[in-house]
């Protein structure tokens, strides 16, 4: 009778608990989207009410001819900040300049201009411990603007094109799982992009090798919740905006994290973000390839024309990533003594080869077990992470067509997370659950 009367009690508290996650839950996604309305709207208000003077007095300049010489842009930006730029040498021969219709950005949003004094100081004279890293077009540096913690993309004036570019897409695109543009400048033959920093750095440093790299590895809830914010952050340049863009550089490196293990998407290398030609096509035909090796999709090293489904290609190399722990591409040095040349795999091939299908569930599920991430010392949810391998399996499809698109994979991902918290809720007492919804995870 006792024992009758103790598992009634243990089913009404399980059963209590889970609707309070629900309820939690539910909540939860209310306040962000609330807070990514707050966002938007307080973003603008301190743009508009920091920049409106400065920019309007620097406009004329800007409009006064058909097209933007670099001198004037640089003597125009550093009148804004009111800061004296060191001259511009003349003799160096300008090919590049900017059509007036590429101006035009700044007609739809403004970002705030920032004086190159102020970017010097920002960085410690661009002080080499600052330096965050570095890709073929600049190099980013972490600072302090206006007590605010940001990265600071420094750029040689040469690549006022990719400036352009880069400038006028960020300006346009604003969510809550997209790095923030937050303003520009130029000065000492330089150009600088202004970006909110994220705190816990790339999501690459979490995943391969994160001990050595001073983390802690991440707990399976937050990877799901990671990948669903990118997805999110996806599905918004390729559905939401006005123009599509596709990002063209998807990969673990150029997701970043908050302070809270937010997934913002990145792109520090520039001209990633392209725009659709149509919405039927989707495609735009460019030259050169861009993007990293292992996360290329087929037709897209062939017929070199990007697409949203070459960016939903690279989101299933992610996904793996956070399944197994390890990198795109991994290369087996021979053992000592041997003679046999290096060994190159990519996770793609690993992980198909692991989802083949298999005659008994037992032969199924070691197989799996044997790939995924021992940083989770087992603890995760095996169904959860089967169907998630299932996905990017589905992801990186050799035929585009059969891919899904980003809305579809946001649907499934939403499912794995609720399918995730029931399992953590489960282990009662060794839930990790609270303390991430607490912290707002």
């Amino acid at each position: 009778m006792m024992g009758l009367v103790a598992g009634c009690l243990v089913a009404g508290v399980v059963t209590l608990l889970l609707t309070i996650l629900l309820i939690t839950l539910v909540l939860l996604r209310i306040r962000e989207q609330k807070q990514a309305c707050s966002d938007r709207a307080s973003y603008n208000n301190v743009v508009l009410s920091r920049s409106t003077r400065s920019y309007h007095s620097s406009s004329e300049t800007v409009r006064s001819s058909g097209f933007l010489n670099l001198s004037s842009f640089f003597k125009s930006c550093a009148a804004i900040g009111g800061h004296r730029p060191s001259s511009v040498n003349n003799n160096v021969k300008r090919s590049i300049t900017l059509p007036r219709e590429a101006m035009s950005v700044f007609d739809l949003e403004k970002p705030i201009v920032f004086h190159y004094g102020e970017i010097f100081a920002a960085t410690h004279k661009f002080l080499e411990t600052n330096r965050l890293g570095q890709g073929e077009f600049g190099t980013v540096y972490r600072g302090t603007l206006r007590h605010q913690e940001v990265a600071i993309k420094q750029m040689k004036a040469s690549k006022s094109t990719e400036f352009m570019s880069e400038l006028k897409v960020l300006c346009k695109v604003h969510h809550t799982n997209l790095v923030e543009l937050i303003g520009y400048a130029a000065g000492e033959e330089n150009l600088f992009l202004v970006y909110e920093f994220a705190d816990n750095g790339s999501l690459s440093d979490h995943l391969h090798d994160p001990v050595s790299k001073g983390n802690v590895p991440l707990p399976w809830t937050t990877r799901v919740q990671i990948a669903l914010d990118a997805a999110r952050g996806l599905e918004y340049i390729h559905e939401h905006t006005k123009t599509h863009y596709v990002h063209r550089d998807v990969k673990t490196r150029n997701i970043l994290l908050d302070s809270f293990y937010r997934a913002k998407l990145a792109d520090f290398g520039l001209q990633k973000l392209i725009e659709h030609r149509d919405e039927f096509t989707d495609t735009i035909t460019t030259a050169p390839i861009c993007g990293t090796y292992g996360y290329l999709a087929p037709e897209y090293i062939r017929d070199g024309v990007a697409t949203s489904k070459s960016d939903v290609y690279a989101f299933g190399v992610v996904l793996f990533e956070l399944i197994t722990g390890r990198e795109a591409f991994q290369t087996t040095k021979p053992g000592s003594g041997s003679h046999s040349p290096q060994h190159r795999q990519s996770l793609i091939s690993l992980m198909l080869e692991v989802l083949d299908p298999e005659p008994d569930d037992l032969t199924k599920t070691k197989k799996f077990r044997s790939c995924v991430d021992p940083n989770l010392d087992g603890t995760y949810s095996f169904q959860a992470s089967y169907k998630l391998a299932q996905l990017g399996k589905a992801c990186v499809d050799d035929d585009a067509g059969c891919r899904p698109d980003m809305k579809q994979i946001v649907f499934s991902l939403s499912q794995n997370l609720l399918t995730t918290i029931e399992w953590e809720a489960s282990l009662a007492g060794s839930s990790q659950i609270f303390s991430g919804l607490v912290e707002g995870r």
